[in-house]
């Protein structure tokens, strides 16, 4: 196991990070810990009231990094473009695109878009921002890089085709472990299709272990069930590692040299659960090419967002 830790980020000066859902937990752990290391770090965040708020709670070295605050609703097609193509008048340079932001094992609820809410802030808002992103990617100097949080509960999730949106059943976990499963897939089937093309982009999927952070309450709080939230955050307490230590993979990911695109990054501790990061096997489902590729597929269709990035052949 290594002992890779918050010292050993490179240097990020002159670099241009782009976190969603940096206003707590993971997200705000690592857009402190770019922004200390000298990154512009832009937070995507779906309330910019709550995220101006976290601007100014994290302390900015002088002269080093600094912090932009933009909205972003990963829940509505609509405000992932308009980001997008703020993004893109504002910024000259994308380095690293964190796609970390997501919903849990919440109550049966649809995005603006009338996706199934895991699903459609999990995987299609992050595949929508990648996708409209992808130029500043490209255009950008040197190596970039696209780091997709997925979890460990991916190994317990199932591509369901026939009903992605569960809307003949629905079961909160079962959704969620999808939702994090096309994630990894997405993430992988990135990084060959980057690979084929011959791109200085890079994609890596990481996973947090169990953190303590906000992610575990929203579900119980949309249930309205007050028991549930208090066994959550007991779970929380006794099993639960610090954000900071939560976001060590998503950082290794985005910034450690050794990283070539395509890894998955998680802690390599108890469980897989707690621990310093480093490269892990992801589950066999994960690195299913036919599955990415119909996920892709489906979701360049739901999306209405193309990448002009070729299919990878079954050789590569």
């Amino acid at each position: 196991m290594t002992n890779w830790s918050l010292t050993d980020i490179p240097d990020q000066s002159g670099r241009t990070v782009a976190v969603t859902g940096a206003n707590s937990g993971l997200g705000y752990a690592a857009t402190e810990a770019f922004v200390h290391r000298g990154a512009d770090v832009v937070m995507a965040c779906r309330s910019v009231d709550r995220a101006r708020e976290a601007a100014e709670e994290i302390s900015v070295p002088e002269a080093d990094g600094s912090l932009t605050v933009m909205e972003l609703d990963l829940g509505d097609l609509g405000s992932v473009r308009s980001f997008a193509a703020a993004y893109e008048r504002e910024f000259d340079d994308l380095h690293i695109l964190c796609n970390n932001a997501g919903v849990m094992a919440t109550p049966y609820r649809t995005t603006e878009d009338g996706f199934e809410l895991q699903f459609g802030v999990n995987h299609l808002g992050h595949f929508a921002l990648t996708g409209l992103l992808l130029d500043s990617l490209q255009e950008t100097p040197g190596e970039t890089r696209v780091v997709t949080h997925s979890s460990a509960m991916h190994e317990r999730g199932q591509m369901d085709f026939d009903d992605l949106q569960h809307e003949q059943s629905y079961d909160k976990w079962e959704a969620y472990a999808q939702s994090k499963l096309a994630n990894a897939l997405f993430g992988f089937e990135l990084d060959r299709r980057l690979r084929a093309a011959g791109e200085s982009v890079t994609s890596v999927v990481c996973h947090p272990g169990y953190a303590d952070t906000n992610l575990q309450r929203r579900g119980p709080e949309m249930a309205g069930s007050r028991l549930r939230l208090l066994a959550m955050q007991a779970a929380n307490a006794v099993v639960g590692q610090s954000a900071r230590q939560g976001a060590l993979p998503l950082l290794y990911a985005a910034t450690a040299e050794a990283i070539d695109g395509g890894e998955y990054v998680g802690p390599g501790g108890l469980f897989n659960m707690r621990g310093a990061p480093e490269v892990r096997e992801p589950a066999a489902q994960a690195q299913d090419a036919d599955a990415a590729q119909r996920l892709w597929a489906v979701s360049e269709e739901l999306t209405n967002v193309a990448y002009r990035l070729a299919e990878p052949s079954a050789t590569e």
